[in-house]
C-alpha cells in the first residue's frame, strides 16, 4: 500500500524488518523447543539467543544469487551465529517459517484493527446518544418515507460495528495458528512436540492438519472479513455523502480552516474523506476473488498463492486500518444540521405522514381502498409543487374532514409515534 494510506502503526507490522523478525522468532522458538527436548546443546542455544540477527539489505543481496528468500534469510542469520547455526531450521521446511511468521503478522494486525474498531464504536455511540431525538426523514429508494431520528440511523451503524468486532474476535482465533510439521506436513523429520512447544512460545495454536502449508481457507477468511468490514464503512460513508448533498445538507464532514474544496470553485465543501473510504473499500473487495482462488492449491502445496499474498495481505490490513481511523475522524468531526432535517421532513406539507392519515381514516370506519385513494390524491397534489401542502389539501377535502376531526388530523402529523418504541433499540445497544 502506498504511504498516503499507510498509518505507521499498521505499516510497521508489514515492513520487511517486521517480516524477517517473525521468521527469526519462529526459528528461535523452534530451537528453544529442540533444546528443551535435549536436541540442541545449551551452549549452542545460548549462542543462538545472543547472536541470531539479520539485515534486510543483506538478505536481499543473497537472494539475488540463491533466488530463495528463506535460504537467503538463513544464510544471513548464520553469518551472525556461526557454528551454532547448524541447529537452526533442522527438520523444518520453508513454509513452517513463512506461514507461522505470517500468522504472527496477521494476529498483530487483527489486534490493532480491534483496537481501532473500538474507537469507532465509541465515536458512533457518542453521536447516536446525542441525537436520539433529532428527528429526520427516513428514506427508501432514496425517496422520503417516514420520520426516524438521526440517532436511530446511527444505531444501525453501531450494531453493525459491534458485529464486526465479533467477526474480528473470531478471526483472531482462526488465523492464530502455526505449523512446524516439515515437508508435506508429515512430521517425518521433526517431532510434533516441537510444533506444540514452538507454537506455545509464540502464542499460537498448532494447525490441526497442515500439509506443507497452512490451508488457505484461513487466509481467504481473513481477506473476506476485512473486505466485509470495509463494506460496512462504505455503507456509512455513502450515507454521509448522500446526506451532505447541497440539496439535502443534513450532515457535513468537518471542513478544516484553510482547507480548499476545488481549484476552480471556491464555494465547494466536498465529502472527500467519505469518498476516500468508499473508494478504498473497492480495493478491499477486489482482493476477495484472489484470496478464494488461493484455497485450491495443487496437492500438498504450490506457491501460486505466495506472489499475490505479498500484495494482498499487507494491502488489506493497511487499507482497512486506514479506513477505520478515517471513519472515526469523520464521525467525531461530523456536522449535524437538525433544522435542515426538519425542513426536509416537512417538505410539501408533511406528505411523509400519509400512512398515519390512511390508518386514521380506516380506524374511523372508511374502507382501506377509499382511504388510500383519498390520501394518495391529496399527497400527489402536493408533491413537487412549489406551494404544495399535503396537510392543507386534507383540511380542504370534505371527504377527509367528514371522517376526521381537526385535532385527530393534527395528531397524524406528530413524530412522537415514530419515536415511541425506539427505546427498545436504545436498550439493546446501551445508548
Amino acid at each position: 500500500m502506498i504511504e498516503r494510506y499507510t498509518n505507521p502503526e499498521m505499516g510497521s507490522i508489514w515492513s520487511d524488518q517486521a517480516k524477517y523478525q517473525t521468521w527469526l522468532d519462529v526459528e528461535i522458538a523452534a530451537c528453544e523447543a529442540n533444546c528443551k527436548l535435549g536436541r540442541i546443546p545449551k551452549s549452542a542455544m545460548e549462542t543462538i539467543r545472543l547472536k541470531a540477527s539479520f539485515k534486510p539489505e543483506r538478505i536481499l543481496e543473497i537472494e539475488e544469487e540463491v533466488r530463495h528468500d528463506v535460504i537467503a534469510f538463513l544464510t544471513n542469520v548464520n553469518e551472525y551465529v556461526g557454528d551454532a547455526g547448524r541447529y537452526i531450521h533442522v527438520g523444518m521446511t520453508s513454509s513452517d517459517v513463512l506461514d507461522t511468521g505470517l500468522a504472527l503478522q496477521l494476529k498483530s494486525s487483527v489486534k490493532l484493527l480491534k483496537k481501532e474498531l473500538l474507537f469507532l464504536e465509541e465515536a458512533i455511540r457518542d453521536l447516536a446518544r446525542q441525537h436520539k431525538q433529532t428527528v429526520m426523514i427516513g428514506r427508501s429508494h432514496a425517496i422520503h418515507g417516514e420520520p426516524i431520528t438521526f440517532g436511530f440511523k446511527l444505531a444501525g451503524w453501531l450494531a453493525e460495528t459491534l458485529r464486526n468486532k465479533d467477526r474480528l474476535n473470531s478471526l483472531e482465533k482462526d488465523i492464530s495458528v502455526g505449523q512446524i510439521s516439515g515437508a508435506m506436513g508429515t512430521y517425518a523429520n521433526t517431532d510434533p512436540e516441537i510444533e506444540r512447544i514452538t507454537c506455545e512460545l509464540l502464542g499460537l495454536e498448532c494447525d490441526t492438519a497442515s500439509t506443507q502449508v497452512i490451508s488457505r481457507d484461513r487466509h481467504a477468511n481473513y481477506v473476506q472479513i476485512l473486505a466485509l468490514i470495509g463494506s460496512s464503512l462504505d455503507r456509512f460513508s455513502t450515507e454521509i455523502r448522500n446526506l451532505q448533498r447541497t440539496d439535502v445538507l443534513e450532515v457535513e464532514e468537518n471542513f478544516a480552516k484553510g482547507q480548499k474544496g476545488s481549484s476552480a470553485m471556491p464555494h465547494k465543501r466536498n465529502p472527500i474523506r467519505s469518498e476516500r473510504v468508499s473508494g478504498l473499500s473497492r480495493v478491499l473487495r477486489s482482493y476477495v476473488v484472489a484470496a478464494l482462488e488461493n484455497v485450491a492449491l495443487w496437492h500438498e502445496r504450490d506457491i501460486s498463492h505466495s506472489s499475490n499474498e505479498r500484495l494482498m495481505l499487507p494491502d488489506t490490513s493497511i487499507t482497512l486500518h486506514f479506513m477505520v481511523t478515517e471513519m472515526t475522524a469523520i464521525i467525531k468531526g461530523l456536522g449535524v444540521y437538525p433544522n435542515n432535517m426538519l425542513k426536509n421532513l416537512n417538505i410539501y406539507g408533511g406528505v411523509v405522514f400519509s400512512q398515519r392519515v390512511l390508518l386514521a381514516l380506516v380506524e374511523n370506519g372508511m374502507s382501506r381502498e377509499d382511504s388510500y385513494r383519498l390520501v394518495q390524491k391529496n399527497a400527489h397534489s402536493a408533491w413537487n409543487q412549489k406551494e404544495g401542502n399535503f396537510k392543507k389539501n386534507l383540511e380542504n377535502d370534505p371527504e377527509v374532514m367528514n371522517s376526521l376531526s381537526t385535532e385527530k388530523l393534527s395528531d397524524c402529523f406528530s413524530t412522537e409515534l415514530h419515536q415511541s418504541n425506539l427505546r427498545v433499540v436504545w436498550e439493546r445497544l446501551g445508548i
